[in-house]
């Protein structure tokens, strides 16, 4: 199902001034999400599109769920191969089922909702002022940048970090139970990967509090992901949890590892197999 809503209609602009840059409403949101963001390196905009186009957005993502990448791989929390040797100590030795899968972006149609709103201009520029950048690219990644996450009944997204620093969500159809969005802000930093504090979350052992967030469909998230340890618990009931997932990067051109991304499609391009592209920092992918 499609739309001819123009990509900013579809926000509630009277809760979120998209239209007007830089005016005191504008510079009122920003500065609340900022505070979020700075608190815990998250913030969710509850409603963000508006409550009317709430059953077109889920029916447009439903219709996208037989595209998802469905095999259920064994994983680490850096989605780094499992078999690389590492130290005894190592947490990417702890290997987890990743029984979520994605929908590329080169199956999302252009027209759809999610896509009119992650290639929108002002969109881009209220979420880098969301995150105090003067500017956010969407990914050169011929498959990620906008993909759509389908965790289905039975099956969890397990710890991870994000490829992208900064990661913009939104769920699109929510699950009858459980898949509950979970998170450990801050835990590690771009210059310090705390091995040992990620090890601890993943053998249940840390004494760290884990945030856990109840989103509706059209709330829009704000989230630091390649910092902050995250996943999504079991999905129980008949419904899969869809969300749509806009990743954005302070760098123009940035793709996923090759390894990463037979992961999360079951493919690669050729843009691929060209090496990983630097992100700023030196972290495990």
């Amino acid at each position: 199902m499609s739309t001819s809503v123009a990509p900013l209609e579809m926000v509630d602009t009277d809760r979120y001034p998209l239209t007007e840059p830089d005016s005191p409403a504008w510079r009122e949101t920003v500065a609340r999400t900022r505070a979020d963001l700075a608190d815990v390196g998250c913030s969710v905009l509850a409603d963000f599109v508006r409550p009317e186009l709430h059953d077109v957005l889920r029916e447009e993502c439903a219709a996208l769920e037989p595209y998802a990448y469905t095999k259920v791989e064994k994983v680490n929390a850096y989605n780094t191969a499992i078999d690389e040797p590492l130290p005894e100590d190592h947490p990417g030795r702890t290997i987890m089922e990743r029984g979520n899968a994605f929908v590329a972006r080169d199956r999302i149609p252009a027209s759809s909702l999610i896509s009119r709103l992650y290639t929108s201009p002002l969109f881009q520029r209220f979420v880098a002022d969301c995150f105090g950048l003067p500017e956010l690219h969407e990914l050169a990644d011929p498959l990620s940048g906008l993909t759509l996450n389908v965790i289905a009944p039975g099956r969890a997204h397990p710890w991870h970090f994000d490829t992208n620093s900064y990661t913009v969500s939104m769920l699109t159809q929510a699950a009858e139970d459980g898949g509950t969005f979970e998170f450990c802000p801050g835990i590690r930093s771009s210059d310090a990967e705390n091995f040992a504090g990620v090890r601890a979350v993943l053998s249940g052992e840390s004494t760290r509090p884990v945030q856990r967030l109840s989103l509706r469909p059209g709330d829009l998230q704000l989230f630091q992901g390649r910092f902050a340890l995250h996943r999504v618990s079991t999905v129980r009931g008949k419904v899969a949890r869809h969300s749509a997932i806009f990743a954005y990067s302070e760098r123009p051109g940035v793709i996923g590892s090759a390894e990463r991304t037979r992961q999360l499609f079951g493919r690669v391009r050729p843009a691929h197999l060209a090496g990983r592209t630097d992100r700023g920092d030196e972290l495990l992918d």
